[in-house]
């Protein structure tokens, strides 16, 4: 075998042997130099901060990573507390940590990173604009019961505008909306919709808006924390309804519009009322006026009834004539007092049917009407019949007591025989053995006492 060449450079007389603290010091040397302060990006990891109050981590992408250090009177005045996972921003210098050959940076600024960034910002603003009373309940406006036209603005082509204007057909069809189209997310997003809201409010064709979008990142979002904003929400004189994002995001103009619905269809169903609850109430108000309409001539037909029982009991003469002509006032009191009832029941219904035809809830309103005038026509009818009815039984009933003038028959030897308390006894069935009774004769009267009844005629 064939003795391996001695190393060129170990024959060498002239030799320059580093030792490792020197190599590490001309590295640190050349790393110093050789870089200035740079920017760097990234995720903090394995963030420590021992009793010295220096902070020491390592800051790491996808791909690799690079400890860190930033001294105590460097991170001493950090806004934020830095954690693991947190994206962050720094400047600082290459350096390299002698004792243990470790390459890395020396922090001398830090600052938050994407959402964290965006996050810091979404709280400051926040915290401006309550502390100018933007989110004050007692600036917030109520929400039109049944709105003439809803403003949708949003972005045309999203999911939200569907959820809206499905929820919108199914409550109530024959409210009208409008689209005011608008990017809801990008640079451009926050200036056109503060614009479209400005539009919206000079032009005064809805009476509600529901701002919305679907969910999305912060940053997604983000158009809907600027300023431009909330500042265009507030000054809006027509009601907003914010709805963007999912149940769990809020936004600046959630806490600033005039109510904040969690998703574009609750923001819908906030917006819009229920058409059946409608239909029910105007239901409910035909009855009371049927109700209105009963109760006057049940009372009238009560008394007529109990006027022509009165009139059985008493003197055909003077008194039957009285009350004659006292039916007849409260007949004609009763039919004028009907009629001006009826009057201002068509009225106040005329006036309900206007307001309802502007509210515009269909053909139902207009089967409702025809409806009512069918009853008022059968209601009428049925007034005058009842009147008719009951003039002609008090024409029969005062020609049959002049036809049996009691009087008359008592003179002819018959008496007329009643209790104490003035029931006239016509069967000797309904009298007890013992029992007290009057008998009225052509002259003068007969208090007895039964002492035996027979069933016999």
């Amino acid at each position: 075998m064939t003795e391996s060449s001695p190393d060129p450079d170990a024959r060498t007389p002239e030799r320059d042997i580093y030792s490792v603290s020197r190599l590490n010091r001309e590295v640190r040397r050349l790393l110093e130099q050789g870089f200035s302060r740079i920017w760097l990006e990234g995720e903090l990891s394995n963030v420590a901060r021992p009793s010295s109050g220096h902070l020491y981590f390592s800051l790491k992408d996808a791909g690799a990573q690079i400890r860190g250090a930033m001294f105590r009177n460097r991170n001493q005045t950090l806004p934020f507390t830095p954690e693991d996972g947190m994206q962050v921003l720094v400047r600082g210098k290459l350096s390299l940590y002698e004792p243990r050959g470790d390459y890395q940076l020396i922090v001398e600024h830090m600052e938050e990173a994407g959402d964290g960034l965006l996050q810091r910002a979404f709280e400051a603003l926040k915290r401006k604009l309550s502390a100018e009373g933007l989110f004050d309940e007692q600036n917030k406006r109520p929400l039109p019961a049944l709105p003439e036209r809803i403003g949708v603005i949003t972005s045309p082509s999203g999911a939200a505008i569907r959820d809206v204007l499905t929820v919108l057909r199914r409550r109530f069809p024959a409210i009208p909306v409008r689209v005011y189209p608008v990017p809801v997310q990008g640079k451009e997003a926050a200036g056109e919709i503060a614009a479209t809201l400005e539009l919206a409010a000079r032009r005064r064709d809805c009476d509600i808006l529901i701002l919305t979008r679907g969910g999305g990142s912060l940053e997604d979002l983000w158009p809907f924390n600027e300023e431009i904003v909330a500042r265009a929400i507030h000054a809006c004189d027509i009601p907003v309804i914010s709805a963007v994002g999912h149940e769990i995001d809020f936004t600046i103009a959630d806490f600033v519009a005039d109510q904040r619905a969690a998703t574009p269809s609750a923001a819908a169903e906030l917006a819009s009322p229920d058409q059946q609850e409608w239909l029910q109430h105007i239901g409910h108000l035909a009855t009371r006026l049927q109700g209105r309409i009963r109760a006057p001539l049940a009372s009238n037909s009560q008394a007529v009834t109990w006027l022509a029982k009165h009139l059985q009991q008493l003197h055909p003469g003077q008194t039957l004539r009285q009350q004659a002509q006292r039916l007849d006032e409260l007949e004609r009191r009763s039919l004028a007092s009907l009629q001006s009832t009826i009057s201002r029941l068509q009225a106040s219904l005329q006036t309900s049917q206007a307001r309802l035809q502007q509210c515009s809830p269909g053909r139902r309103i207009g089967e409702l009407q025809l409806h009512w005038r069918a009853t008022a026509q059968r209601l009428g009818s049925a007034m005058q019949a009842a009147v008719t009815t009951r003039r002609q039984a008090l024409a029969v009933y005062s020609r049959a007591l002049n036809a049996i003038s009691p009087l008359a028959t008592l003179e002819r030897g018959y008496a007329i025989v009643s209790r104490p308390g003035g029931d006239i006894l016509r069967d000797a069935s309904d009298v007890k053995t013992g029992e007290q009774i009057n008998a009225r004769l052509g002259r003068g009267q007969l208090v007895c006492t039964v002492n035996k009844t027979s069933g016999d005629a």
